[in-house]
């Protein structure tokens, strides 16, 4: 039977998506057509992970100035989930918001890579199919 995610972090966690930071809704408007899916405020107790890719175990946190007195907390945060087979990425807030696009193409090839190799952007709908004829009647 699976612990149940304290209610305290629900409700922090649905706070968090509901207010994101500029730099993660910028990169989450990239990343989030993409498989394998990303999620928002990912709860690991007694952590929330700010952009996590499950299936490739893939935890992404965004650092802002706040985090230049946390690097303690922050290298515990980065152990525990290491320990527990999460790949710990973290981004500045004002890299990523010069250039969303290279963080997004950042986060889609380490999400390869923990994948294995495999190409997380799928071929769009459709395409290199050959087109069925129409029938006319």
């Amino acid at each position: 039977m699976r612990n149940r995610v304290p209610a305290y972090l629900t409700a922090r966690a649905r706070e968090l998506r509901n207010n994101p930071t500029p730099a993660e809704r910028a990169v989450w408007h990239r990343v989030s057509q993409y498989r394998p899916a990303f999620t928002r405020q990912l709860i690991e107790p007694p952590f929330i992970i700010d952009l996590a890719c499950r299936k490739a175990k893939l935890a992404v946190e965004f650092d802002g100035s706040q985090h230049l007195d946390t690097e303690v907390a922050d290298d515990r945060r980065s152990t525990f989930l290491s320990e527990r087979g999460w790949v710990v990425m973290r981004l500045w807030n004002s890299e990523v918001l010069t250039d969303p696009d290279a963080a997004a193409q950042l986060l889609l090839q380490a999400a390869a890579e923990c994948l294995g190799g495999t190409h997380p952007q799928p071929l769009p709908f459709r395409e290199g199919r050959a087109r069925r004829p129409r029938s006319r009647f």
